[in-house]
This record gives C-alpha cells, structure tokens and sequence, in this order.
C-alpha cells in the first residue's frame, strides 16, 4: 500500500506522520482493501478546506472531511456513475485523496470530550470509506455507513 501524507507546515508538530500513514493503513486492511491501493491523505486548515468545499461542493463553510475518489463521480443528476479510469502502469489502484480541517478536528474532540488523535482517526476512516464507496446521502446507506466506521474506529482503536 502506499499512503502519501501531507500536513500543512503550520500543524507539522501536532500530528506525527508515521501515525497517520498506520492508521490510513489499519483503515484500508480492515476494509481488505487491495495491497496495491494508493491514497494521500492532506491535514490542512480552515481556509483551505472551505475554498474546496465551496469548489466542488458549493457549501461556502468548513467542514472536517473531505473525499476525491479517482473511482467514481457525480453525473448531473446527483447519481453515482462509475468513470472509465486506464489503470496506472504501476498497477496500483489509486483511490483518491482525503482531506482533513486540523481546526476543525480539534473542535470536534472537545466537542465529543475525547481527544484529538481519536477524532482525527475517526474522519480518516470516514473520509476513506467515502473512498471505498460507503455514502451517507439517504438514510439507509447512512445507517450502514455510520455502523461501519463504529466496527472500524473499534478495531482501530482496540475500543
């Protein structure tokens, strides 16, 4: 598997690389997930995450996660559609890419009274299960969604 990370300069010295990248692949082993899978995984700030929510999703706010899957897109209807995709001569799957708010995950573990690391590692699996195809759009694929990265976080965490 080769997991890419990037944190911006500006939390470099709150998060620990090593640890992102093993809990990406705990995430993608869990969900048993190709060994010849690649995704990058981006922890920037507020600023940078509201620009692409409001980019390619049209909300003018923040958010904690977001996920750019390189398998699938939205036609103009909303629909899931699958897009021909040449696979790399390199032979790995490229998932996409998972971005997180730093702020806004520090809020959020204050909010849930928990810590930073659980709630990072906690929009990792969600944003990598956007990538793996779970959606949380209407209510039954959201229920299955949310029980999923329950039975993830447990066997990430060891809770």
């Amino acid at each position: 598997m080769e997991i890419n990370v990037l944190v911006d300069k500006e939390f470099a010295g709150s998060l620990e690389v090593g640890w992102l990248r093993r809990v990406v692949k705990q995430v993608l082993t869990t969900e048993e997930a190709d060994a010849d899978t690649e995704l990058s995984l981006v922890i920037t700030n507020q600023e940078k995450i509201r620009q692409l929510n409001r980019d390619y999703r049209d909300k003018d706010a923040p958010t904690d996660v977001l996920s750019f899957t390189m398998l699938r897109g939205a036609s103009a209807d909303g629909e899931n559609t699958m897009i021909p995709f040449i696979t790399p001569p390199d032979g790995q799957s490229h998932l996409g890419e998972v971005i997180i708010s730093y702020l806004q995950a520090v809020i959020q573990a204050e909010e849930q009274e928990h810590s930073v690391e659980k709630e990072i590692t906690r929009l990792i699996i969600h944003g990598v299960l956007h990538l793996l195809g779970y959606d949380h759009a209407e209510p039954e694929p959201e229920r299955q969604m949310r029980a999923r990265e329950a039975a993830v976080l447990s066997q990430v965490t060891g809770d």
